[in-house]
């Protein structure tokens, strides 16, 4: 009785205004102690505490993938990621690299206490929480230092407008090391103005570009993620075009040519012109 009592317990939904608005943890029914998290009911993160290797947004996937090939497998990775939401990559990155040392910096400080008691992180992996803004904190880590950076920052569902700039992507490029990866999460829907936009931003500071996105967003038919990712160095597109076909919502790999002309001409985006995403219509969460 006393086990099914506190199953009851551990199943039960909770809850906290934050300052991005109210953050929930509703449980998985399918997994035990596995959880999404919610801003003002808009789906932010997945979280499964018994194998944080297994992602199940699409769009946390990606961003997997990516991670993955950041560096030959089980290497461990110095990792930069704005935007805390449940840690979700930094759990996946310690699951799958462990020795790795992580950077999360998350503007929100209730959310991140709020995240830290319901969802600890485990003890032993070295993953640093930092209560600041996205660019202030990317700031602060020195010349050279990551492996890899991941952006998936959104208030209010839209990326504030300081971190869509070419200035931004410098600081980006400042703190990676020579070949290391960026990646970004960004949310966009037809004319898809604002994804041209921000491919054309990373052009201007990075040689090497793809975008990974499901084949209606890139059409657009619907409002939906892409993954950006960005070096100085070639980048493993076929390997990351097997892992997201793959992928029980398959994605398509735009890269060279095709994502040039898929840019169509944007401009890059610099501070004097930046503008937060746009913001989702209330049909994408249902």
């Amino acid at each position: 009785m006393a086990r099914n009592k506190q199953r009851e317990r551990a199943a039960a939904a909770v809850s906290e205004t934050v300052d991005g608005g109210l953050a929930e943890l509703t449980p998985d029914r399918d997994r035990p102690r596995a959880w999404t998290l919610l801003l003002d009911g808009a789906p932010q993160s997945h979280v499964d505490l018994d194998d944080p290797a297994a992602l199940t947004f699409e769009y946390q996937r990606r961003l997997g993938h990516v991670a993955d090939l950041a560096a030959p497998p089980g290497r461990p990775l110095q990792a930069v990621h704005l935007g805390g939401g449940a840690f979700t990559l930094a759990r996946y990155v310690a699951a799958t690299r462990p020795r790795s040392t992580q950077q999360v910096v998350e503007i929100d400080e209730p959310l991140v206490r709020f995240v830290r008691r319901e969802l600890p992180l485990d003890p032993g992996a070295r993953i640093r929480v930092r209560a600041a803004d996205a660019r202030a904190g990317l700031a602060k880590v020195p010349d050279g230092w990551a492996d890899l950076i991941i952006a998936d920052v959104f208030r209010g569902a839209r990326t504030p407008a300081h971190l869509t700039s070419t200035e931004f992507l410098e600081e980006v490029r400042r703190a990676l090391r020579p070949g290391g990866t960026y990646a970004a999460n960004l949310a966009d829907g037809p004319p898809l103005a604002h994804l041209r936009g921000q491919i054309a931003t990373a052009a201007a500071v990075f040689p090497e570009l793809a975008l990974i996105a499901d084949p209606t967003v890139l059409r657009g038919r619907r409002f939906g993620n892409a993954v950006l990712v960005a070096s100085e160095r070639a980048l493993p597109v076929a390997d990351l075009t097997r892992r997201v076909a793959t992928d029980p919502h398959p994605g398509r790999v735009e890269h060279g040519r095709p994502l040039a002309d898929f840019t169509g001409g944007a401009a890059p985006v610099t501070d004097a012109t930046a503008k937060a995403s746009p913001a989702p219509p209330p049909s994408a969460f249902r």
